[in-house]
């Protein structure tokens, strides 16, 4: 079955890392080249490849998606190509491969760094020359698809170590986008959860959303989102449907579904005595978090030599985000004096 890119791909934040990842999709949608989408599990690359289909003059065109992951050898090269009647066994016609049928439209090979040396070598001839041959075939075929690549994967250095072929490195790297991770953007974080919030509960039947308490949205917050806008979503969702007040606003974020006294090999819950100080220390949830959030960057300050922007770097943080927090905390930006 043929996919159409979704009207405008719902790609939410405000975050100044991310409308400038939007931006620059938007400056290389209309190029008939190929792109490479990089960013950690969960970031939302294959709808940034829509979005760049959407964008595109190939809009109305097909867009064929692939995991590269999900199939061995055999199968990828037989999907991404085709193959003749007779190839193999159980090849009784002949079938065309995700290139044919992307044909004057938009193909998105996601976890491109799985693919094997053999396939890597058909996806650069068909990229370069815009032909290729069916599994078991010999006759040449002719397309015009435009490829857009994903992967988690840090594919220069896997170049270099004789993983992945430089020379598709560089055809598909004609551009990369790269993704910032939701902890590079956390002034998302409650817009996210609102919308995903939202869309639970009218899946739910449920009148409307009354918000998130003042301790949920700290939870949120603080939490490190290894898997990203994936992860935070589920998380929403989850703790939406558990709420058993519907007409109250949710308190509880539930981070960790496997959470359980009863979880197989699960630890035994600590003592009183084993609880750290940090955690015991008096003052609600939101306030230990704003003194952990101060602690930490006096702390790099300190570290930086009182130098913001190698500091904001050495967080993790942009410049204008660091200005932020220091105002926020109402932190000194220079040495004590003696």
């Amino acid at each position: 079955m043929i996919d159409h890119p979704p009207p405008l791909p719902p790609l939410i934040g405000e975050a100044p890392a991310f409308r400038d990842m939007l931006a620059e999709v938007s400056r290389v949608a209309p190029l008939a080249r190929p792109v490479l989408v990089v960013g950690e599990r969960g970031t939302g690359k294959e709808l940034v490849a829509s979005r760049l289909a959407y964008l595109s003059p190939r809009w109305d065109k097909p867009f064929i998606k692939l995991n590269c992951a999900a199939l061995a050898e055999s199968l990828l090269d037989s999907e991404l190509f085709g193959h003749e009647a007779g190839a193999f066994t159980g090849a009784v016609r002949r079938r065309a491969g995700r290139f044919e049928i992307a044909d004057g439209g938009t193909l998105f090979l996601d976890e491109i760094a799985n693919a094997s040396a053999t396939v890597q070598e058909k996806l650069l001839r068909v990229i370069e020359y815009g032909s290729f041959e069916r599994v078991g075939g010999g006759e040449s075929v002719e397309v015009d698809v435009r490829v857009i690549a994903a992967t988690n994967a840090d594919l220069p250095e896997r170049a270099r170590a004789g993983a992945f072929r430089p020379d598709l490195l560089d055809r598909l790297a004609f551009d990369v986008i790269t993704i910032p991770p939701l902890r590079q953007r956390r002034e998302d974080i409650p817009l996210l959860a609102d919308h995903f919030a939202r869309g639970i509960a009218r899946e739910l039947g449920r009148a409307s959303f009354p918000g998130f308490t003042k301790r949920a949205i700290a939870a949120l917050a603080a939490y490190s989102w290894p898997g990203n806008v994936r992860e935070l979503r589920n998380a929403v969702e989850r703790s939406v449907c558990r709420i058993e007040a519907a007409e109250r606003p949710v308190d509880e974020i539930v981070l960790d579904p496997f959470a359980s006294p009863f979880r197989p090999g699960a630890a035994a819950p600590p003592t009183p005595e084993a609880i750290p100080a940090s955690v015991a220390e008096a003052g609600s949830f939101s306030l230990r978090i704003r003194r952990y959030e101060a602690r930490l960057i006096e702390e790099a300050l300190v570290a930086c030599r009182y130098n913001q922007r190698r500091t904001a770097q050495h967080l993790g943080l942009s410049y204008d985000q660091l200005r932020h927090y220091l105002k926020k905390h109402g932190i000194a930006v220079s040495p004590p004096r003696a």
